[in-house]
């Protein structure tokens, strides 16, 4: 068969049986190509790159070595769920780099949503490159590609994620999960018994919170944008919407506006909720969401979230808007 198309024949993994018959294949075919040496992996904690790392994991133990690099725009306990799942949990060989300085320091300023992006995929690289140049004998790299990845071959995807890896790297690829479309991947990662969260985690941006966090990134107000998605993620998860909706989340622009708090005049900046459905994120409809949640939303977020002092709705389809905001 062609290497980058996806056999007729193959069934669609929906069930746990099928995933399980698709865990053992996979496993064999890991041990085959890897046999006794060591294989690198870019762990995000995103789907892919963690059922990648747990069937790896299965097949070849410690000669996995994952490297996850915090760049400081996760979400609220995204890096926390990494280290107790791989590092503890499944007692992965697990490096761990925390560059929110580095990131944060290089991105002061810069308020050209393009250039933001490219900053951190630039330097996602050079950790991610520093961080494996320290290690011996490492003979091939895993990624998490799968399926409509090999069909956007367009370059339609590259800026929304964090960036390829270096060209001169001599490594041999491993990727396990490339004939695989998303949802086959998520009844592959329960059948690898990975926490529910991180399978059925929902599209992150490579660059993060770095292109919802509008503008020029400030410590203070990524803070405040970390907290006030966490609300919002917690609230939909607690009413039902967190499955219903393809991809909900915060956006913080940078300017600030007039409110009252404690009897007193507060500037805030405002928060922005964005609720959309999708099959393609080629386009996307918006979510309606119900007033009770909404204001229980705004109560919690203007409460207790320090700088924020309005919350407000996006209502634009796409198109004619995109789904990020930069």
């Amino acid at each position: 068969m062609a290497d980058n198309m996806r056999p007729e024949s193959m069934a669609r993994i929906t069930t746990p049986e099928l995933a399980e018959a698709f865990i053992a294949e996979q496993v064999a075919a890991v041990r085959e190509q890897v046999g006794d040496k060591k294989v690198l992996l870019a762990l995000s904690g995103g789907v892919d790159s963690s059922v990648v790392a747990a069937l790896l994991i299965k097949a070849i133990g410690k000669q996995l070595v994952c490297v996850h690099v915090n760049h400081g725009l996760m979400r609220k306990g995204e890096s926390e769920q990494v280290i107790e799942v791989f590092g503890k949990e499944l007692d992965a060989n697990l490096i761990y780099v925390d560059a929110t300085d580095r990131f944060l320091d290089l991105l002061a300023g810069v308020t050209e949503p393009e250039k933001k992006r490219k900053i951190i995929g630039a330097e996602f690289i050079k950790v991610f490159d520093e961080e494996s140049s320290k290690l011996e004998g490492i003979d091939f790299l895993a990624q998490g590609t799968i399926y409509p990845d090999i069909l956007e071959s367009d370059g339609v995807k590259a800026h929304h994620n964090v960036g390829g890896l270096p060209e001169d790297m001599k490594m041999e690829l491993v990727e396990p999960v490339r004939l695989l479309y998303k949802d086959e991947v998520r009844v592959v990662g329960d059948a690898l018994g990975l926490p529910h969260t991180m399978v059925y985690r929902q599209p992150f941006p490579g660059p993060g919170l770095g292109v919802r966090c509008l503008g020029a990134i400030t410590r203070d107000r990524l803070h405040a944008l970390r907290e006030a998605d966490a609300i919002l993620r917690e609230e939909f998860e607690l009413n039902g919407l967190a499955g219903k909706v393809w991809q909900y989340f915060i956006a913080v622009p940078d300017f600030k506006s007039v409110g009252v708090r404690d009897g007193k005049r507060y500037e805030g900046w405002p928060a922005i909720i964005r609720a959309v459905n999708t099959v393609d994120a080629m386009t996307a409809t918006i979510e309606e969401i119900p007033y009770a949640l909404l204001h229980k939303i705004t109560d919690r977020i203007t409460h207790e979230v320090e700088g924020i002092n309005r919350v407000v709705m996006d209502l634009t389809p796409k198109p004619i808007g995109t789904i990020e905001w930069e």
